[in-house]
């Protein structure tokens, strides 16, 4: 099937999804639950979020398909997300139209899911978003699969295709950019470095990629595809606007992944290889320059899951992109042709009986200096790093719990904490601001249904 069959398919996908939204008065869904008969701790860690268990992985790899055989189940879900945001030192500006400089409110997003079974071997994990903060609804994460089982030589073999608009966000484990710590975050404060490999999101919800994978014995899988850009006229018609628009991607656009997994059922581990490469032309006009990317990861991941009562899990992932910058440099929007930008993550947390939980995770970004490219930054580098402790409780969401599985509740308190931003420790701006003063304080509610 060629690309612009899928992206034909890909808008029919989205119609009938906004078609949903009208006629009706976002990760873990209860959808989920209610399909498969089991409790939301079945499929994730913590009792409801992105987190994975292994049942959840091989849910995932298996099409979303998995179900109790009962009838009736409507593949529908919903989130909505509420928020404090307190920084440790007011921001110059507004983070946002009708934000102040510290000390925000904010629903952050109510979302809609088309989320399950919808044939025998397909499934969906299809999201529409309500954006509180820009006040915008559009297209969110879309994850649509055909997945088949088969056996080879004498071992179980799954295989499947996504069709999604974001690259890793077909990928079933919690190691990679698009699943990982944190699984939620301020957008009125300060989450995480301001730079990012390509990978880590700067595509998402802009493109429609189409791959293939295999998942062999339980243990092993691999993964490969393509994608391609959306138009601009596409874009605004899903409701992501024509100001985020990354520009177009050049042929031979290659997504890849492979990974060895284990389930110990007492504990389970995974460790991973991925890359990303693609070139992009930021104006679109022909003949123009492009820019070129090319990402490559490690990853892993380990979860202690020998009792209900206490879970441990560890997550980790560097990503290594090297960068090729015709159109930037072309646009005098940078000062050297090649450049390079590096990503760790190191996150681990702990769940008592699904409903406490706490989290503490690491990040770095560095990479080489250009003095265009990274001019408002210290030291000409986009060089990030600090820590982000999570402590949560879920009231509901276990089995046991008050109108499972339609009812899951999650409060949180976040702290992210920079010990170096845009460069340096302090004065990173020039105007004495420090990394410190962008130390943030997220008080969250979260809820799905």
């Amino acid at each position: 099937m060629n690309m612009h069959r899928l992206l034909r398919r890909f808008a029919l996908l989205t119609g009938v999804t906004a078609g949903l939204i009208s006629a009706t008065p976002s990760w873990a869904v209860p959808s989920f639950a209610r399909q498969t008969g089991q409790d939301c701790a079945a499929c994730h860690i913590g009792a409801f979020g992105p987190q994975l268990t292994p049942f959840g992985i091989k849910f995932k790899i298996g099409g979303y398909t998995d179900s109790n055989g009962s009838g009736g189940n409507v593949p529908l879900s919903a989130m909505v997300v509420a928020s404090r945001t307190h920084t440790s030192k007011a921001q110059d500006a507004a983070p946002a139209d009708g934000y102040k400089t510290n000390d925000n409110n904010a629903l952050d997003e109510a979302s809609l899911f088309i989320a399950g079974k919808l044939a025998d071997q397909l499934g969906a994990f299809m999201q529409v978003t309500y954006d509180g903060i820009g006040k915008k609804t559009a297209i969110d994460q879309m994850d649509l699969r055909f997945a088949h089982s088969a056996e080879w030589q004498g071992k179980e073999l799954i295989l499947g295709a996504s069709l999604n608009n974001n690259p890793g966000v077909q990928d079933p484990f919690n190691s990679m950019p698009v699943w990982g710590f944190p699984y939620i975050g301020s957008a009125l404060g300060f989450s995480g470095p301001e730079t990012g490999t390509l990978i880590n999101g700067a595509l998402e919800q802009h493109v429609v990629g189409a791959s293939a994978y295999a998942f062999l014995d339980n243990s092993w899988y691999a993964e490969l595809g393509s994608y391609r850009s959306l138009s601009p006229t596409t874009q605004s018609r899903l409701g992501l606007g024509r100001a985020d628009d990354p520009g177009k991607l050049g042929n031979g656009t290659a997504y890849w992944r492979l990974a060895w997994f284990k389930d110990l059922k007492s504990s389970a581990y995974s460790v991973g290889l991925f890359g990303f490469n693609s070139s992009i032309q930021p104006d679109r006009s022909s003949g123009s320059a492009s820019n070129r990317y090319r990402d490559i990861g490690i990853d892993g991941q380990y979860q202690f899951l020998g009792t209900r009562e206490h879970v441990f899990t560890l997550q980790g992932s560097y990503v290594h992109e090297t960068q090729r910058r015709d159109a930037l440099l072309a646009a005098g929007e940078a000062s050297n042709l090649n450049g390079s930008l590096n990503e760790l993550k190191l996150n681990a947390s702990y769940h008592f009986n699904q409903s406490w939980g706490l989290s503490l995770g690491q990040f770095r970004t560095d990479g080489s200096a250009d003095s265009l490219l990274y001019a408002a930054n210290a030291g000409n580098v986009p060089n990030s790093a600090g820590q982000v402790l999570q402590m949560d409780w879920t009231p509901f969401g276990k089995e046991d719990s008050w109108g499972a599985p339609w009812a899951n509740v999650k409060l949180g308190a976040q702290y992210t904490r920079f010990t170096k931003y845009n460069g340096a420790s302090k004065n990173y701006d020039g105007a004495g601001r420090n990394a410190a003063d962008n130390n943030t304080l997220f008080l969250f509610a979260w809820t799905s249904f």
